[in-house]
């Protein structure tokens, strides 16, 4: 038996009212909270000082919050917790609320109410919203690219200490979004420059934070679908990060083998990913997020670190790794190309 069980009704509850828990982390955000207790403990009245929400609503919100460990409560004050403090607060260096508040909340929860219909075949394919029709709209392809942004620099971070790209001039990001990952690599290696394939819209907004970064003379942008366009050759690394949770499972191998050919000898594929263990027995964030992803890509193959390494040895990669790099979340499963 696995011991991945559950025994009572109380923890059935606790599954079943998740969602809740997930909403009053998000009020919280919209109303930031977390930034209004960053200079300190504050009583309900203060928050709502400083929110403009009435007093009676900010306790309730704040009860949830403390029942959920969030926030602390001393003496009629609520104070952030370690982690609020850290993650959730827009005065912290390492601030992702914003993913959470745009993307999670008012994109994917809302992509989650057609998974039902998704699961069973009784939503028409041209019903179902995906990828490409969401990018296709300049309100939402913002909306989720802003987020995204701010969610994968830490990942980015982490990726670039973990992978000596010391020796490439050429890296290409497929799917690079807003640019994200490109930034921190490319940071990290002064010699190294960029070419992001990602659709238009999400394309003009990553340029943007290109500017920002100073990087304008060592990234382009190739604006474009990245499973249909021409990715171009004698490339030194391939970046594919979020991508394979997101598209049908069939193109996962032919992508693999198109990296393979555009890749230079001694180049390096660089996978990153929402992935579960190879016997599937969790971990349950990583295994949730591929179920929401889903909701939009009802062909998407559950991602393990051993099925991509498979596939990266049939085309003849060798030196795969797999690394976790998102605790519980994300791998980053790596490769060579042989010289």
């Amino acid at each position: 038996m696995s011991v991945n069980v559950v025994n009572s009704a109380e923890e059935i509850s606790r599954i079943a009212f998740g969602f809740m828990a997930s909403k009053a982390l998000f009020a919280g955000l919209h109303i930031n909270v977390f930034t209004h207790l960053a200079d300190g403990p504050k009583t309900c009245r203060e928050i709502s000082d400083k929110s403009g929400v009435p007093e009676n609503r900010v306790t309730t919100l704040m009860t949830a919050l403390y029942s959920i460990g969030l926030v602390g409560w001393e003496d009629e004050k609520y104070s952030n917790s370690p982690g609020s403090e850290a993650f959730l607060s827009q005065e912290s260096k390492y601030d992702f609320g914003d993913y959470l508040r745009y993307q999670i909340d008012q994109q994917m929860y809302p992509f989650l109410q057609q998974l039902n219909e998704v699961l069973d075949g009784t939503l028409a394919p041209d019903a179902i919203d995906s990828y490409q029709h969401w990018m296709s709209d300049p309100t939402q392809a913002a909306l989720y690219s802003n987020a995204q942004h701010a969610g994968s620099l830490g990942p980015g971070r982490t990726i670039a200490r973990m992978v000596d790209l010391s020796g490439a001039r050429e890296l290409l990001d497929v799917g690079g979004g807003t640019g994200a990952m490109t930034i921190r690599l490319l940071e990290a290696n002064p010699d190294l420059s960029s070419t992001i394939i990602d659709f238009p819209n999400v394309s003009e907004i990553g340029w943007r934070f290109i500017t920002e970064a100073n990087l304008v003379d060592r990234v382009r942008y190739i604006p474009s679908n990245a499973l249909t366009a021409e990715w171009p050759k004698q490339q030194d690394a391939i970046l594919m990060s979020y991508l394979f949770s997101g598209i049908p499972g069939e193109d996962v191998p032919r992508l693999i083998q198109y990296a393979f050919d555009c890749m230079a000898p001694g180049g390096k594929l660089l996978v990153h990913d929402f992935m579960v263990e190879d016997d599937r027995s969790g971990p349950h964030l990583a295994a949730l997020w591929q179920l929401q992803h889903m909701a939009f890509t009802p062909d998407a193959h559950s991602v393990t670190a051993g099925w991509l390494k498979a596939e990266m040895q049939k085309v003849g990669f060798a030196d795969i790794q797999d690394d976790q790099t998102i605790p519980g979340l994300t791998h980053l499963v790596h490769a060579r190309k042989p010289d």
